[in-house]
């Protein structure tokens, strides 16, 4: 892969170029980790509204009707729902891994599998999410296993 980074001083917003033989699944990682940096998402914490890149995000989860973003050392609230959440957020690698919960997939340390079909996996910032049996097979397509 050959990268070329060019510099015009008049240009009001960064463009980005792929060239590709083909579409494969490599270039479509690359759009997605683009899509996420350009993705903001509002939260809510102490009475304030935040604006949130999507990349420092690293998993969404419901609990008792209220949905919560947590990143690496804060947890935020929105009024958003799960389910509008996955839709926008889809295109930035955000993958569900329960009813109740997303993961942004760049955030993944490491995973393993768990008891009972399920998946273990363990974010960047050391904390564990388990990916409930029904959506282990999106996580294994997703990596290509």
């Amino acid at each position: 892969m050959k990268i070329k980074i060019q510099e015009t001083a008049n240009l009001q917003e960064t463009e980005v170029i792929i060239n590709c033989r083909q579409t494969d699944e490599n270039i479509l990682k690359m759009l997605a980790m683009l899509r996420v940096l350009d993705k903001k998402i509002t939260g809510m914490k102490a009475g304030e509204t935040f604006l949130l890149d999507a990349a420092e995000i690293l998993y969404i989860d419901t609990v008792d009707k209220k949905t919560f973003f947590y990143t690496e050392k804060e947890v935020y609230e929105t009024p958003l729902r799960l389910y509008e959440l996955e839709e926008r957020l889809q295109s930035c690698d955000f993958v569900r891994t329960s009813k109740a919960g997303l993961v942004n997939f760049n955030q993944i340390k490491s995973l393993r599998p768990d008891m009972g079909s399920r998946m273990r996996l363990t974010m960047n910032n050391g904390e564990t999410i388990i990916v409930s049996r029904q959506y282990v097979p999106d996580i294994k397509r997703k990596l290509g296993i």
